[in-house]
């Protein structure tokens, strides 16, 4: 059987799940790579078939996602050459996660593409949703990367193909410490602007920045430039979280029981819906960045996290109920002869 997995590019959280369905789908037949998108500092680690620039949203410095610099840099003349030069019927099964090159060329030649992304999840009718529905928002989620049938990961299972989060092996692996610093992640926030606003509060942050190449201390705010080691590190002995609300950032503190806080992107519905189910579990959610939260902030240093969360290991189950539903193999495959070694 051969198999083509296509990754969003944007961002680190889509690049680290793919990490531990690789080799799982490895074992199933002739695996191809394809990612298209920018933005990401996590190594994939395999060879990549088909590296393309795709779509991609650019972060910006004050919350939100840079449009200027998003629309600027979107070629769409490149972008269909892409979508129409992907042979996509050479392959027995396409899985997508959140990746619009391979999702449009499979729609253009009447091709079936299985999404299995947590964007999938979220726009489910049973996943929690903001009370005013950003539409435009609601429809890139489900118009930029169409899938013929879908399966989504969630911080719960709110319908039958909704599963838990991936958390990476090396994650699961941490010994799980409390120091005394709080790790934080927002790369739609400026240095700048973290420094002003953390610096007011008694606590030591260790943060890991897009913006900065050299590491630096500025009062009780550490500037640490993105690399995975140190983030795990941080992570695993901090004694709680500060970052956006994406998926996998906010599922791995929830995993090592860490207590967190999220701040939503502006202008990023998928974000949106994160903080409302997020909410709903008991993490505290502020709206942005601003020196008017520093009560709150404050707050949330000195007080217990709500949230408990189990998240167990169903990587392997996933995958396998994924391609025993949408592929007709001529020969029975078990989770069970599987050898992840």
């Amino acid at each position: 059987m051969k198999i083509l997995y296509a990754i969003q590019g944007t961002g680190n959280g889509h690049i680290s799940r793919a990490r531990d369905i690789i080799p799982i789908l490895k074992q199933y037949g002739e695996l191809d790579i394809l990612i298209s998108g920018t933005q990401a500092e996590v190594k994939l680690n395999y060879e990549i078939q088909y590296q393309f620039k795709g779509l991609s949203f650019i972060f910006g410095k004050k919350g939100g996602v840079d449009i200027f610099k998003t629309l600027k840099r979107v070629n769409f003349i490149r972008l269909i050459n892409e979508i129409l030069s992907l042979n996509v019927r050479q392959y027995d099964l396409i899985i997508n996660d959140f990746e619009p090159v391979s999702a449009w060329a499979c729609l253009l030649k009447a091709k079936k593409c299985v999404s299995l992304s947590h964007q999938s999840a979220v726009i489910h009718p049973f996943s929690p949703k903001p009370n005013r529905t950003d539409w435009l928002g609601y429809l890139i989620l489900k118009y930029y990367a169409p899938a013929s049938s879908v399966y989504g990961f969630h911080f719960r299972t709110y319908a039958e193909k909704i599963h838990y989060p991936i958390i990476r092996k090396e994650v699961r692996a941490l010994e799980i410490k409390e120091g005394d610093h709080y790790t934080v992640y927002l790369p739609a926030y400026s240095d700048r602007r973290i420094i002003k606003v953390l610096s007011q509060i008694e606590a030591h942050f260790q943060v890991f920045s897009k913006h900065s190449f050299t590491r630096r201390t500025i009062k009780n705010v550490e500037i640490i430039p993105i690399e995975n080691e140190l983030y795990l590190k941080s992570l695993s002995s901090c004694k709680g979280v500060i970052c956006g609300a994406g998926f996998e950032g906010p599922s791995e503190a929830l995993f090592l029981q860490k207590k967190l806080l999220v701040i939503p992107m502006k202008g990023q519905y998928e974000q949106q819906c994160n903080a409302v189910a997020l909410k709903k579990l008991g993490v505290e959610v502020l709206d942005s960045l601003h020196l008017k939260y520093l009560n709150i902030l404050s707050t949330f240093i000195n007080q217990e996290q709500n949230a408990k969360m189990h998240f167990p290991d169903e990587t392997e189950e996933i995958v396998h109920k994924l391609i025993s539903e949408n592929v007709k193999l001529d020969y029975p495959i078990t989770t069970a002869s599987l050898s992840l070694s």
